[in-house]
C-alpha cells in the first residue's frame, strides 16, 4: 500500500485535507438551490462509501510495504472493526447536525464553530488518547488555544452580522447545531485511530487495520447509520415539511452526482489524514486538517457572500479571525519538528 515516508510529504496532505474538509459544503450549497438537504446527503454519504473502495483498491492495495486492503480487511480484529465503525455512527451524526447548521446558518458561520469546536476538544483526545509521535505540546496547544481565539472572533462577526440585518430564528438554530455537532465531531477521529497501529504503518501488529482499511469501515459505519440518523430527520426536519424517500428518487442525475462529488472530496481529506498520522502523529494530522473551518470560511466570504454589505467592525473580526487561524495552524506544524 502506498505509505508516507517523511513528515514534509505528511504535512502537505494534511493541507489538503484542510482543503477538501473545508470546500465539500459548496457542493451542499451548490445542491441547495434546488434540493433539500437531507436529499442532498444520501448522495453525499453515498460518495464517501464508493470512495473508500476506491482508495482500498487502489492506493491501499499498491506497492510491497503493509498490508493489501483485502488480506488486512480480513484480520481485522472485531474490537478494532467495531471501534473504526462506532466512529462511522458519530461522525455521522454529528456531520448531519453540521449540515442542517450550514443550510440554517450559512458555510461561514457553521464550519467555524463546529468543525473548529471539533478541533479543540479533538486535539485533546488525540494527543492524549490516541499512541505515536504527537509533538511538542506546547506548540500544539498554543496553536489551538489561537484557534479558540479565532473561533470567538467568528462567532462575534456573525453576531454582529445578523443583529444588524434581525437575527432569525433559523440562524440562533443553526449556531445551537453547530455547536452540538462540534462536540460530537470531536470525538469520531479518536474511534478510527485507536482501529490502526499508529505509530508503524509500513509491518502493522496483527489485528490492527491499515489507514485504507479502517476508512472503509468508517464509511460502512456512516452509511448504515444513515438510514436511522437521516431517516428521522427527513421524518422530523429542523425546519421546513417532513420529506420522503419518493423525493429522492425524482432528482436529476446531475443533482445526486453534485452530491457524490462532496461525498468524493471530503473522503480524500480523510483518507490523506488516515494516511499522513503515520508520520505527522494524530494530533497534528487531525487538527491540521480541521483547519478546514477558515477554507469554509473564505469560501462563504468571498464567495456566497454570506457577509455581504458588513460594517467596518465586522470586517475588521473577519480579519482577525483568519490570522489568528492561519498563526495557530502554523504552530501546530511546527510542533512536528
Amino acid at each position: 500500500m502506498f505509505i508516507v515516508d517523511s513528515y514534509a510529504l505528511a504535512i502537505a496532505l494534511c493541507v489538503v485535507t484542510m482543503l477538501c474538509w473545508g470546500s465539500w459544503g459548496n457542493t451542499q450549497k451548490l445542491a441547495g438551490k434546488t434540493w433539500r438537504y437531507e436529499l442532498f446527503y444520501w448522495d453525499y454519504v453515498i460518495g464517501i462509501l464508493l470512495f473508500s473502495l476506491v482508495m482500498g483498491f487502489t492506493l491501499g492495495s499498491m506497492g510491497e510495504q503493509g498490508r493489501s486492503f483485502v488480506p488486512d480487511l480480513m484480520q481485522v480484529t472485531s474490537a478494532g472493526m467495531l471501534s473504526a465503525i462506532i466512529g462511522g455512527v458519530v461522525f455521522n451524526l454529528s456531520n448531519i447536525l453540521l449540515s442542517a447548521s450550514t443550510s440554517l446558518a450559512g458555510l461561514s458561520v457553521a464550519f467555524p464553530l463546529g468543525v473548529g469546536l471539533a478541533l479543540v476538544i479533538g486535539v485533546f483526545n488525540t494527543y492524549f488518547f490516541v499512541g505515536g509521535n504527537q509533538g511538542n505540546p506546547t506548540l500544539i496547544f498554543g496553536g489551538v488555544a489561537l484557534i479558540v481565539l479565532a473561533l470567538i472572533f467568528n462567532g462575534l462577526a456573525s453576531a454582529k452580522q445578523n443583529a444588524g440585518a434581525g437575527q432569525s430564528s433559523s440562524a440562533k438554530k443553526g449556531i445551537i447545531l453547530a455547536i452540538l455537532a462540534g462536540i460530537l465531531m470531536s470525538t469520531f477521529y479518536t474511534f478510527v485511530a485507536s482501529a490502526m497501529d499508529i505509530e508503524n504503518f509500513e509491518n502493522p501488529a496483527a489485528g490492527k487495520a491499515t489507514p485504507y482499511t479502517a476508512f472503509f469501515l468508517f464509511a460502512i459505519g456512516i452509511f448504515l447509520s444513515n438510514f436511522l440518523f437521516n431517516t428521522i430527520v427527513m421524518k422530523k426536519p429542523f425546519e421546513g415539511k417532513p420529506v420522503g424517500y419518493d423525493a429522492y428518487f425524482k432528482g436529476q442525475l446531475s443533482t445526486h452526482l453534485v452530491g457524490v462529488l462532496g461525498g468524493c472530496v471530503w473522503g480524500l481529506g480523510t483518507v490523506l489524514s488516515y494516511i499522513a498520522a503515520g508520520k505527522a502523529g494524530a494530533s497534528i494530522s487531525y487538527a491540521l486538517g480541521q483547519g478546514a473551518p477558515m477554507i469554509a470560511a473564505l469560501w462563504g466570504v468571498f464567495i456566497w457572500k454570506e457577509f455581504k454589505g458588513s460594517n467596518s467592525t465586522v470586517n475588521t473580526l473577519l480579519t482577525l479571525m483568519f490570522i489568528l487561524f492561519i498563526t495557530g495552524l502554523g504552530m501546530i506544524v511546527a510542533a512536528g519538528n
